[in-house]
């Protein structure tokens, strides 16, 4: 089967550096693999990405040795064995605030005997490799999000789920569920407490922490505090400010007429 370079890349003590992808194009998803991301979320929860847009993504993104990632739109065995089985390689799961939660995403995500997932990695298989039924279990990565007040309040019992990879922070949440204001990088202090805590404690439970950020600089200070995956904005919104500054550096530029307009 495939290696996943996520794994190794954790396996060396590194930090991998995500790209997010909001946008349903199987174009823009491989332009962005082909800026050298270690890997890329498909982001079906909060993304205008519909499951067909999505297997585009991933054959977009399996040009390239980006791995291919998902965020599935909630702790549901349909949503999480069909993204596993057209070829994403890691899965970010929402609100897990248990670990009866986080013991469902385990089981979701693995066949029997060692979980519940059903059989047919339609394209699985061709992005893998045939041994794919063989080696899937051990493959594939999973993250838990930690993102509201029970989650945290249960969180060493989420990471004591054997199977479990990873957990991932969703700071916007989390500030909300922590009576914050919602942002990426200059969180409240509660929520910066929370971010410090769930780093620690993950990584005494021997699980990886990743967090999204807004901007690189960001995204460099929480790999200083421990987390070794790291997502940087989104394909929209790094459109969005590049468009911005393009047309801020025109406008500026441009020769005026007496009336003050362009």
């Amino acid at each position: 089967m495939r290696p996943n370079r996520l794994r190794e890349i954790w396996a060396r003590g590194d930090a991998a550096v995500n790209g997010w992808l909001a946008v349903p194009s199987g174009f823009s998803a491989e332009t962005m693999a082909h800026q050298g991301w270690d890997t890329l979320t498909v982001d079906i929860q909060h993304g205008v990405v519909d499951y067909q847009a999505a297997v585009s993504m991933f054959q977009a993104i399996s040009t390239t040795d980006t791995v291919p990632m998902a965020r599935v739109p909630w702790l549901d065995p349909a949503h999480l064995m069909k993204t596993l089985d057209a070829g994403a390689y890691a899965v970010i799961c929402p609100m897990i605030n248990s670990a009866e939660d986080a013991e469902n995403l385990v089981s979701y995500t693995h066949y029997p005997p060692n979980g519940t997932r059903s059989f047919g990695p339609i394209r699985g298989l061709l992005y893998g490799g045939p041994d794919y039924p063989q080696h899937a279990d051990e493959t594939i990565v999973t993250f838990a999000m930690i993102e509201t007040r029970q989650g945290l309040d249960n969180l060493e019992e989420i990471l004591s789920v054997p199977e479990l990879d990873a957990v991932y922070i969703g700071p916007s949440d989390l500030s909300l569920a922590l009576g914050c204001t919602p942002t990426f990088d200059d969180v409240d202090p509660p929520v910066a407490e929370a971010i410090e805590l769930i780093v620690r404690k993950a990584k005494e439970a021997g699980k990886v922490a990743g967090c999204h950020n807004g901007t690189p600089e960001y995204a460099l200070k929480r790999i200083e505090m421990g987390f070794q995956f790291v997502t940087i904005s989104s394909d929209a919104r790094l459109m969005a400010a590049g468009s911005q500054q393009v047309l801020g550096k025109m406008r500026a530029g441009m020769p005026k007429n007496g009336s003050g307009s362009y």
